[in-house]
């Protein structure tokens, strides 16, 4: 009697709903662990009126004088952060993956300084440095909110650069300068027409990593006297007992709104290059 050989469907069969049920108990133990805390934060913040659930908390977290001047304040810091970073990583990148692809580890190991050095650390060698002439950039509130621009621009440089450089991987950079440069452009109109409009995806998901970074930080911008966000927050858990879980809850919504803006863009980027390729 011969024996039959067993169906490569019965034998996958098994492991395929056991590596199922693993990964689908992973992900229910990560999302507990996120969305429990998250859970309970909000409801915290419901309780501002004695035995009523509301809103009276976001309404007094809005209400509040010192709220939006902190608010405003972060949102122009995050955006000239953007800014500032952008035009030190891309073309630093670009050139990188163009011209000098050996420098690269040398490069990334300067974008990987920020996660190296603790923020205390910093903002104390920050102080001492730039708090004595000739340097003296701590004087007045405006030098120093620049001084804090400039620290936050060293900080998004580890998502920045990463989101740059993944982007930079992704597209012929070489052919696309080789064309431009047989078409008559210069160098700018190769970064800014060219190089730019490629990157939309990475150079946005870059800008809302340090967007959610510029509105969340606190020991810098603390240390500096700085009223951002952070510091507001900080003084919130001192003097009130609700409104910082429903400062807590703004926060969250800002950074899953940024993540739903990445998802939307680079879907869309996605679908229109399927079209392109189909056409």
């Amino acid at each position: 009697m011969t024996n039959l050989p067993v169906p490569a469907t019965v034998m996958v069969k098994r492991p395929a709903t056991k590596n199922r049920l693993g990964s689908f108990l992973i992900f229910l133990v990560v999302s507990l662990y996120f969305l429990v805390p998250l859970a309970a934060t909000f409801y915290w913040s419901l309780r501002g009126e004695k035995d009523v659930l509301g809103f009276e908390a976001y309404r007094k977290l809005f209400a509040d004088t010192n709220f939006l001047p902190a608010f405003s304040e972060s949102i122009l810091n995050a955006v000239a952060t953007i800014v500032l970073s952008l035009i030190i990583v891309v073309p630093t990148a670009y050139w990188v993956t163009l011209r000098l692809p050996k420098l690269r580890p040398i490069v990334e190991f300067i974008t990987l300084l920020p996660f190296v050095i603790p923020a205390i650390v910093l903002v104390f060698g920050i102080i001492r440095l730039y708090s004595r002439p000739p340097l003296l950039l701590t004087a007045t509130y405006d030098s120093s909110r620049f001084l804090l621009i400039c620290v936050y621009v060293a900080l998004s440089f580890p998502y920045m650069f990463r989101a740059v450089d993944n982007g930079l991987r992704a597209i012929d950079v070489r052919t696309l300068t080789e064309a431009a440069q047989s078409l008559g452009a210069s160098w700018p109109t190769i970064l800014f027409k060219v190089i730019f409009p490629n990157l939309r995806v990475a150079l946005l998901s870059g800008a809302l990593l340090t967007f959610a970074i510029v509105i969340g930080e606190l020991t810098i911008a603390l240390y500096m006297a700085q009223h951002t966000l952070g510091p507001y927050m900080a003084n919130l858990t001192r003097s009130k007992v609700y409104e910082p879980s429903a400062m807590a809850i703004v926060a969250f919504a800002i950074t899953w709104a940024a993540m739903g803006i990445i998802d939307f863009v680079g879907r869309g980027a996605s679908r229109r290059a399927q079209m392109a390729d189909t056409d």
